[in-house]
């Protein structure tokens, strides 16, 4: 027991100990060893030499070499699939057919869920004519993968291709039952079709708009039954789909395609029912093109003025509906009113409104009247473009600046509708009735321009006179940046049409930017320190204020101290400006 044990101890390795542990001085990374090793692979290596068989004991080495080397690569790694066909495909281009088959049975026990085998496994099959066992495998990889829509294809086409139809029939009713997509059930169809079994045919229909209920596949129905002639059998499936959808789930693609088969067969006033049953009950947005449709109908075989007075009257009554329901949805409104305008005589129009205008929004709030207030405008611009009536105009911008709180988009409409009718009194007139209203320094200016640019005579010294009139108003203004504003505007006047003593008159006016000191207080009314900001004291203020007046005799004797103090500092300098 002893002996065996130290035998035991000799024949235990000894470990290697390192001396240096210190990392080498040229590190290498695996990186660097892959990369070198992909270098390696790819230097230039002399062909192998050929090698002439010449007796079948050299043929069947050769065999058993190639096939070591096959089984060798399948078991380094069994879940490459590449090396299994590579396999199979060699024993096949030696006719070793039950080699190969034996090789793609051991490969599906390794992966059964790979599509490539189950194809090249058949495929061989049928290469080599063993349609049984061919047949054996699409089989098995149906029942295996269902799903796999090109195992069922490949195998009703090879049974067609043998002339089995009845068989071929067969797989496409077993695929039929896993309901698969789309494309599946037209192939049924069209193999049965090439066989001129129409029967059939209706009989997959059938089952295939119930598989897969969408509207297209009834029209296809339909065209299918038109197309052989069965004309009332087209019929019925249309009005089966339009029952099938209901008015829930109603589509104006259906309709259309309905009421185009009626046109055909000649069934016009069929045609009109379709197209008005579905007008009545489909949305605007979701009908356009069973309008255009219509329309296009209409035009062909029908009175064009009567058609487009239907479409209107249908849409009319649509808006009508909408603005029964809500009064205040300004944007069915705008809908109504455009429908109208484009078709309707002036009265009709204003009518329409007239109705809208009478929905004034119940909260005095701007957010409210914003779609309101357009109302109006829209209103006097058809007046003014359309009906080519300006006094009507008058009246549409008089009513609205009665009733409306927010008039500032309305007096310029109003303002520019006037300078375009070239009223220059109305004008100044609505001018003077906006700054009752509102000293807002761009409705000077903006009166300033209008003189400026009215053309008449005297237009410069009317533009002059309204910025002195502005710059008198605005002397209270606590903006003072408006106030500036409106000096700049003249300044720019004057720059262009007045003289030098104009010019140096609205300079004086001009006001002097300081820098000031505020406290500031916190949000909880604590002292938070003081601020900087700039202030414009202008000329005329501090003629008025003694506090202003005294701040600039304060500024003035300081100045002169501080020139006094550096003349006291170099009398040489001021005697040698004096005698210069």
């Amino acid at each position: 027991m002893a002996a065996s044990t130290a035998a035991g101890k000799q024949r235990i390795p000894k470990v290697a100990k390192v001396k240096n542990k210190a990392p080498a001085e040229v590190q290498i990374t695996a990186e660097q060893l892959l990369r070198e090793a992909k270098e390696r692979e790819l230097e230039l290596l002399p062909p192998p030499p050929q090698q002439k068989i010449t007796d079948e004991e050299e043929l069947n080495d050769y065999k058993l070499r190639k096939r070591k080397t096959f089984e060798d690569n399948i078991r380094k790694n069994r879940t490459v699939i590449s090396n299994w066909i590579k396999y199979a495909q060699w024993e096949e281009s030696l006719k070793e057919i039950q080699r190969a088959r034996s090789i793609y049975e051991r490969a599906l026990d390794v992966d059964y869920r790979n599509i490539t085998l189950w194809l090249k496994y058949a495929e061989m099959e049928m290469k080599n004519r063993q349609v049984n066992h061919a047949r054996n495998i699409w089989d098995r990889a149906i029942t295996t993968l269902p799903r796999v829509n090109q195992f069922w294809y490949k195998y009703t086409y090879m049974e067609e291709m043998l002339g089995n139809v009845a068989g071929a029939r067969q797989v496409f009713e077993r695929w039929m039952e896993w309901q698969p997509e789309e494309q599946a059930w037209h192939s049924y169809i069209n193999f049965e079709l090439r066989y001129k079994e129409v029967d059939r045919a209706r009989t997959i229909y059938e089952r295939f708009v119930l598989v897969h209920p969408d509207v297209k596949n009834w029209i296809k129905y339909a065209r299918f039954e038109e197309k052989h002639g069965y004309f009332a059998h087209a019929r019925k499936v249309y009005e089966r789909a339009v029952e099938f959808f209901g008015d829930e789930h109603m589509d104006e693609r259906l309709y259309v395609a309905f009421a185009k088969f009626e046109e055909n067969q000649k069934e016009f006033e069929r045609v009109r029912v379709i197209y008005k049953y579905a007008l009545d009950r489909i949305s605007k947005q979701e009908a356009q093109e069973l309008f255009k449709n219509y329309t296009i109908f209409e035009k062909k075989f029908g009175d064009r003025r009567g058609i487009e007075d239907i479409i209107v009257s249908k849409r009319r009554f649509q808006y009508e509906e909408e603005v029964k329901a809500n009064p205040h949805n300004y944007d069915a409104w705008f809908d109504y009113l455009r429908l109208v305008e484009s078709d309707a005589e002036a009265e009709t129009v204003r009518e329409v409104y007239e109705r809208a205008i009478a929905n004034v929004p119940p909260i005095q709030e701007k957010r409210h009247w914003k779609r309101y207030i357009y109302l109006w405008v829209n209103y006097a611009l058809y007046e003014e473009l359309e009906a080519k009536d300006p006094e009507r105009t008058r009246q549409v911008y008089q009513a609205s600046l009665e009733l409306i709180p927010h008039k500032k988009v309305l007096w310029k409409s109003y303002i520019d509708f006037e300078i375009e009718q070239e009223e220059t009194e109305r004008t100044r007139n609505l001018y003077r009735r906006l700054l009752q209203r509102t000293q807002h320094v761009k409705v000077w200016i903006s009166f300033a321009q209008f003189e400026l640019s009215s053309g008449k005579e005297g237009s410069l010294a009317k533009c002059r006179q309204i910025y002195e009139e502005a710059n008198k108003t605005m002397r209270n203004c606590e903006e003072k940046e408006e106030r500036l504003m409106l000096l700049e505007s003249w300044r720019s006047f004057e720059d262009e049409f007045g003289t030098t003593s104009d010019k140096e008159r609205v300079d004086k006016l001009m006001p002097e930017k300081v820098k000031k000191r505020r406290k500031v207080q916190a949000d909880d009314g604590s002292d938070a320190g003081w601020e900087e900001y700039y202030d414009y004291i202008f000329p005329e203020d501090a003629a008025n204020q003694p506090n202003l007046k005294l701040l600039a005799m304060a500024k003035l004797w300081k100045k002169q101290q501080q020139e006094k103090e550096a003349a006291e500092q170099d009398p040489d300098k001021d005697i040698d400006e004096s005698e210069s």
